[in-house]
């Protein structure tokens, strides 16, 4: 065993994990680690370093640590050609990729584990050399370790859309860790060997995340079902008159749901290949007003035969929304194209369960005297979630509205078996209109 130590840096490598591992509980905190997210595409990977000030300037040997403003105007230059030192990424045919570092940026973080602390994260394009597998690599880096003995680096996959990982807020893969042998004195370097993906992968993964963002978009969902509530009636005067039939509310229901779709598959397009692009707020707080002209037209007729048109443009302002969490996948052709179809076709089965399954009651209380109280009541209750929405948008603060309706939307199975009971014990209590 004392062979192991002959060396004094192999001692006084010792002595520090030690030191450090036995300062621990008197601080207050532990030390935050290095990270490093790495994206995959099919012909090269996309990295996310993260770098603690802290334990960078050690290692760094500059005062990054000491002052944030303008950091990366002072030392920008030696932050790249830092890590261009320290980061080497290798085939395993032993050919060496190319590197380069484009963005920095300054954060601030705070959490339970570390509490506040302020690190520089680097975006890094990796590409491999002709023919070399993208998935199985070894990755060479020592930044902070090299001399920060204690240090950890954490690499973990973010997104990978041939392995079906492409939700924005879903917990990175962890593949590794890289850290000091103080047995051997060196920083073992890391294979990463990603799992075999496939084309229909993506585009299944794709095909959930459309689902779940039509079932998490409760507001695009209620544009629908607003403007929906009286597509059974007819139109008699400036007032919604009687039922209108089977066929006529069928077909009114198609008409609707189709502009739809057109409009958002439209601008869906668009927006994502960068064609067409609003900021954020503005578009989400046109949604909220969507709902708010569906919600009236419900009450009283507003643009009578003209639904489909409005449902269309409306739609058009929904696509700008679905679009922007494609944007961020920044997906190369292939997967782009197959992303758009598995997104879309992901929406449009949401949306088709849910018009679905509450679209029958509706049509069963129809064609009984209840129905103007519930589409009244139905567009209240849009009305009132819409204004909600809005003066959230527009100030970015959310209110006692707002934080109900989150709360209330795990409940909508319970609301929707709730209509389904009702609409049958009152379809069959009461006559039909005649």
């Amino acid at each position: 065993m004392a062979s192991l130590f002959r060396q004094p840096s192999h001692w006084l490598a010792l002595l520090l994990l030690v030191l450090g591992r036995g300062m621990l509980p008197a601080l207050a905190h532990p030390m935050p680690n290095s990270l490093v997210l790495l994206t995959v595409h099919p012909q090269r990977l996309e990295a996310e370093v993260h770098l603690p000030l802290g334990e960078l300037q050690p290692a760094f040997q500059y005062p990054v640590a000491d002052s944030t403003a303008g950091l990366v105007q002072r030392w920008g230059p030696q932050l790249r050609q830092y890590l261009t030192q320290h980061m080497r990424v290798q085939s395993t045919d032993g050919r060496y990729w190319g590197l380069q570092v484009s963005d920095l940026v300054v954060q601030h973080q705070a959490n339970e584990l570390n509490g506040p602390y302020n690190e520089v994260v680097a975006s890094l394009h990796l590409l491999p050399p002709p023919g070399a597998e993208v998935r199985h690599f070894v990755l060479r880096y020592d930044a902070i370790v090299h001399q920060v003995v204690t240090h950890k680096i954490l690499v973990s996959v973010r997104q990978d859309w041939a392995a079906g990982q492409v939700a924005e807020d879903a917990t990175p893969t962890q593949v590794g860790v890289i850290g000091m042998d103080v047995i051997n004195s060196v920083i073992p370097p890391l294979a990463v060997n990603l799992t075999a993906g496939s084309p229909w992968t993506g585009f299944a993964a794709m095909v959930k995340l459309g689902i779940r963002h039509i079932a998490e978009g409760i507001d695009h969902l209620l544009f629908l079902l607003a403007l929906l509530l009286p597509a059974p009636l007819l139109v008699a005067g400036r007032r919604w008159g009687g039922y209108g039939g089977p066929r006529y509310s069928l077909r009114r229901l198609l008409l609707l749901v189709t502009s739809f779709t057109l409009g958002h598959s439209l601008t869906l397009l668009l927006g994502t290949l960068g064609w067409v692009r609003l900021p954020t707020q503005p578009v989400e707080a046109l949604i909220a007003v969507s709902i708010l002209v569906a919600a009236a037209h419900a009450v009283r007729p507003l643009f009578p035969g003209r639904e489909t048109w409005v449902a269309a443009g409306f739609g058009l302002v929904h696509g700008l929304a679905f679009a922007s969490t494609l944007a961020t996948l920044h997906l190369e052709a292939g997967p782009l194209a197959l992303s758009l179809l598995g997104f879309n076709v992901g929406i449009e089965l949401m949306q088709l369960l849910v018009v679905g399954l509450t679209m029958p009651w509706l049509l069963l209380l129809a064609c009984t005297s209840y129905y103007k109280y519930v589409r009244l009541g139905g567009a209240v209750l849009a009305g009132l979630a819409a204004t909600a929405w809005l003066v959230e948008r527009l100030s970015g603060d959310s209110n006692a509205l707002t934080r109900a309706l989150a709360t209330a939307v795990p409940h909508a199975p319970w609301l929707l078996a709730s209509l389904a009971i009702g609409s049958v014990v009152l379809y069959l209590r009461r006559p039909r209109l005649a």
